[in-house]
């Protein structure tokens, strides 16, 4: 099974990102690659804050996902609502889990902050296994994110 090489993904996402200031585009190019360097990420994106209190599918890779998730509800929502990283080991025990996709089983949610500290979106990584994620995973993550968003 393939892991994640962090240092490698920080490298290869700020080398393509580096000047870029669109968020969506931002957002395709660390889902594309976050998506594709570990086996355990069964669906990667990022769902945008696009109204108060409403987050809406943004870029993302796998298969479909929900369109849209009010801060109220789910991993997302929560991530959203709080602020915090939602680091999920069984997404059936999480009270108000929204089931996209029937395959998940553990999920890690972050937000993502701008340069002012606001909350812009969640980075959402669903697993197709149980407890899939780390605390390593929840810092890398979070590294990448701040290090793309909020420059």
């Amino acid at each position: 099974m393939a892991r994640v090489d962090y240092s490698d993904l920080s490298q290869v996402i700020a080398s393509l990102t580096d000047g870029e200031r669109d968020d969506v585009a931002l957002m395709a190019t660390v889902a594309c690659e976050v998506h594709h360097s570990d086996d355990r990420f069964d669906w990667t994106g990022f769902y945008r804050v696009t109204e108060p209190e409403l987050l809406k599918i943004g870029p993302y890779q796998g298969g479909h996902g929900c369109l849209q998730i009010p801060f109220s509800r789910g991993v997302c929502g929560a991530a959203a609502r709080t602020g915090e990283t939602q680091l999920v080991a069984d997404v059936d025990a999480f009270p108000g889990h929204i089931a996209c996709a029937s395959s998940t089983r553990s999920e890690l949610v972050l937000p993502v902050h701008n340069a002012d500290g606001e909350v812009i979106a969640v980075f959402d990584i669903d697993s197709d296994q149980p407890d899939a994620f780390t605390q390593e995973d929840v810092v890398q993550m979070a590294a990448i994110l701040k290090a793309t968003f909020a420059r």
